[in-house]
């Protein structure tokens, strides 16, 4: 109601406005009847764009007055030599009108329809995966079961976008699913470490859509998606590992992490370990540490099932791991004590 009025007003004071200018125009003879209607006339134009103007969509009003911004300085240049040509100032003027006419209705309906295509929220996510690029990190089936990677998040050492394929969630959904009471339980605690991941505070967890159905292992997708994300790998899978590197693909090995934050072991270094069961070769036994490092005790096979003191002879350091090479206590004081005795 209150806009009605408001035109009702504005058409009113549209043809006083007309009137009173035609009654100025002498060589019109001051019609002002004809100066009230042609007010009239252009008060209802107004109203009738301003109609137009309301039901349009902002991005189509948007990219109209951008193209009619660009239409009027393109104008301005074709007009520029137009000045310079042998024409009377009536022709000339008519040409520039003409020209600002044509130039002025291009830019107007070509930025309205662009306007209506363009997407902001896609500009801003270009110019966001712009930013992110480098800093995106997908995870691997391997590494959600191991589960070591949930604790990493929660300490901060790691940022930035963590991808999760549909792939990924319907292989553990696959082994959640198994008949196999081991598969089951592995595939479950997979599902239950993405879910902490996902509150874990200060982290973006997406997951994504793409999927490449002409490639068929998990392994070679992942890799795929790496390419095209220009992203990182986080594994702890040795072959996939490999064949990432082989393809420029970046690969952050959380078993590696684990090797390089573990404590220095230096040869002679003494130790007390759990001999569990016999090694590979004769004599040897085998036992571990808390955080799962190997120690191979040279005849360590008849003390399997006690605890014994041992020293370090060598460390031999993997990609899959770390081994720690150990000698029996009293055997290494007996070897020492005749080096001594022999010199």
């Amino acid at each position: 109601m209150m806009f009605s009025v408001i035109r009702v007003v504005f058409l009113a004071v549209a043809a006083i406005m007309g009137q009173l200018i035609f009654s100025q125009m002498t060589n019109l003879g001051g019609n002002t009847f004809l100066g009230a209607g042609i007010g009239l006339a252009v008060g209802m134009a107004a109203i009738v764009l301003e109609l137009a103007v309301r039901r349009a969509p902002v991005r189509a009003l948007t990219g109209a007055i951008i193209g009619l911004a660009l239409g009027i300085m393109l104008a301005a240049l074709v007009c520029v030599p137009i000045k310079n040509l042998p024409l009377s100032a009536t022709v000339g003027g008519i040409t520039r009108f003409f020209i600002y006419s044509v130039f002025a209705y291009f830019g107007l309906a070509f930025g309205a329809r662009k306007g209506i295509e363009f997407d902001f929220r896609r500009t801003i996510g270009i110019f966001k995966a712009s930013t992110e690029a480098g800093n995106i990190k997908i995870l691997d089936t391997s590494v959600i079961i191991d589960g070591r990677i949930a604790d990493i998040c929660e300490t901060g050492f790691l940022e930035g976008v963590f991808m999760i394929p549909q792939f990924i969630l319907h292989e553990l959904q696959h082994i959640a699913d198994s008949s196999d009471p081991l598969k089951r339980a592995r595939g479950r605690r997979g599902l239950d470490i993405l879910h902490r991941i996902q509150k874990t505070a200060g982290l973006d967890v997406r997951v994504v859509e793409e999927d490449f159905p002409k490639i068929r292992e998990v392994d070679a997708k992942l890799v795929a998606l790496a390419k095209v994300k220009n992203a990182k790998i986080i594994t702890n899978d040795f072959n996939l590992n490999k064949v990432a590197e082989l393809q420029g693909v970046t690969v952050l090995n959380i078993n590696e992490l684990s090797n390089a934050v573990k404590p220095v072991v230096l040869p002679g270094e003494l130790m007390r370990v759990f001999v569990l069961k016999e090694g590979k070769e004769f004599g040897q036994g085998v036992g571990y540490l808390d955080d799962g490092t190997m120690i191979v005790v040279e005849n360590g096979r008849k003390h399997i099932g006690k605890t014994v003191d041992v020293a370090v002879t060598s460390v031999l350091q993997t990609t899959a791991g770390r081994m720690i090479f150990t000698k029996l206590k009293e055997e290494t004081e007996k070897e020492e004590y005749q080096v001594v005795n022999a010199s």
